[in-house]
């Protein structure tokens, strides 16, 4: 495994990215409602990036992916593409996945958005997915090991009868989009595989949370993600940097002044 500790001056670049995906997310959500289509978000959210940000939206063309973001509607799990087919519904829940380069470095981060009012079953989904990041988070400081992550997200899924996805995990993250670690969502390790967290490591979580059972499905465009049985699925992600006491979160919007601020009471 070969985890990348980062400098100060890389630090620094990184917390740019971070703050510049944060600003992508607090800029779109004006435009998510009912009959806007996800093209139209994406072409939104390219235009920010490139025009305004004088950055570069990382998912474009990253392994033939073809959009700027991911644009992940009611039981799509992940990577969901951006299309003018898919236009919104009062009632959905959606993730935008948003990935920026600045001077080299990565920024990536997602965030769960309501198309008008959310069924019960739909709100509690998206809040306890976004409780679970905090929790997560609380516990990232040197000495953490990646397996008391995994290991609490899934604890706290399985109280709420909720049911994690394993097939896509968190990730390290710098100049590279994906690096090592692999942040696992559920408790997965082996002793090979864990880690002990260090000062200077960076690394996203974005526990993906299914209210029905965890199986997912691969469509055949080669990136959407699907819940086997159709049931809703929610994601929330941060990249993180572990500190010498304990966590940055790069990505942490305006409306988290601190990144707990958002948790539901």
């Amino acid at each position: 495994m070969n985890v990348t500790i980062k400098t100060p001056e890389e630090i620094e670049k990184m917390r740019v990215a971070g703050r510049l995906a944060a600003d992508v997310l607090e800029m779109i959500e004006a435009h998510i409602e009912p009959g806007v289509s996800t093209e139209t978000l994406d072409k939104l959210c390219h235009d920010y990036i490139v025009d305004v940000q004088g950055a570069i939206p990382a998912p474009l063309n990253y392994h033939g992916f073809p959009k700027s973001i991911c644009t992940s509607v009611n039981h799509v799990i992940c990577h969901g593409i951006p299309s003018d087919d898919k236009v919104l519904k009062r009632g959905d829940i959606m993730n935008i996945d948003v990935t920026v380069i600045k001077d080299g470095y990565h920024g990536d981060t997602n965030k769960m958005f309501y198309v008008g009012e959310p069924s019960v079953l739909a709100k509690r989904l998206c809040e306890f997915t976004q409780r679970s990041l905090y929790a997560s988070i609380d516990l990232v400081k040197p000495g953490t090991r990646l397996s008391d992550i995994g290991r609490l997200i899934q604890d706290m899924a399985k109280k709420e009868r909720f049911a994690v996805v394993q097939e896509y995990c968190g990730h390290g993250i710098g100049q590279n989009f994906h690096e090592d670690p692999q942040v696992l969502h559920y408790d997965g390790y082996t002793d090979k595989t864990d880690l002990v967290l260090e000062p200077g490591m960076t690394f996203t979580i974005e526990p993906m949370i299914n209210a029905g059972k965890r199986q997912c499905k691969l469509l055949r465009d080669g990136w959407t993600v699907v819940t086997k049985d159709h049931s809703l699925s929610a994601q929330w992600e941060h990249t993180l940097l572990v500190t010498e006491t304990g966590v940055d979160v790069l990505t942490a919007r305006q409306e988290e002044s601190t990144y707990r601020q958002a948790l539901p009471a």
